[in-house]
């Protein structure tokens, strides 16, 4: 599987994120408006994606842990040309979990993809990705996340730790011990690895 380190935080001051990122950028942006629709699945999460233009789509599983700060992300991809049909079927095999629908804005740093998002009925956002190479140990993608949000001027008391899906879930389970921590990492902010 392909893996990626994450870190997601609210995009308190949106705009300021949006300058930033645009002079650590190489190229200009891409804008997209995206809506994944999320299946319930064993293990990890399952969402069918489908872009504004009506032509791509792509399936993708990943998993990863719900915690704050930087974390490992495994994941594939497959595109999907008949995305109602797609929808269709897994709609009919598996239960639909939910539909995150968002306007991202996309930075390409070096790896790092920088990912500004407005996400319906949540908010404003900014995602890392810091892709891996296949042999790469994961410390270097930590170490290169943490930097990056430095430089981004993210507060630790902005991190996330759930996704959108899960952040739209009146019913997912944030008990209390999930909740305990969540606040001890988010304490021990950056992770020393």
């Amino acid at each position: 599987m392909a893996r990626n380190i994450e870190i997601k935080a609210h995009a308190r001051d949106y705009d300021g994120l949006r300058e930033r990122a645009a002079a650590l950028a190489e190229h200009d942006p891409m804008h997209f408006r995206q809506d994944d629709t999320f299946f319930e699945v064993a293990s990890g999460r399952l969402k069918l994606r489908r872009f504004d233009d009506g032509q791509r789509s792509e399936l993708i599983f990943y998993q990863r842990d719900d915690r704050d700060g930087p974390k490992v992300s495994f994941y594939q991809k497959s595109p999907v040309s008949d995305p109602d049909a797609m929808q269709a079927l897994l709609a009919a095999a598996l239960k639909v979990r939910g539909i995150v629908s968002k306007e991202r804005t996309v930075y390409l740093v070096g790896r790092t993809r920088i990912h500004l998002d407005q996400v319906d009925s949540l908010g404003s956002f900014l995602e890392l990705e810091v892709v891996l190479a296949q042999d790469e140990d994961e410390e270097s993608g930590y170490r290169e996340a943490r930097e990056m949000f430095e430089k981004l001027g993210v507060a630790e008391r902005d991190l996330v730790s759930l996704s959108y899906v899960d952040l739209l879930d009146p019913h997912y389970d944030r008990g209390p011990a999930k909740q305990d921590a969540t606040e001890m990492e988010a304490a021990a902010w950056p992770p020393a690895r």
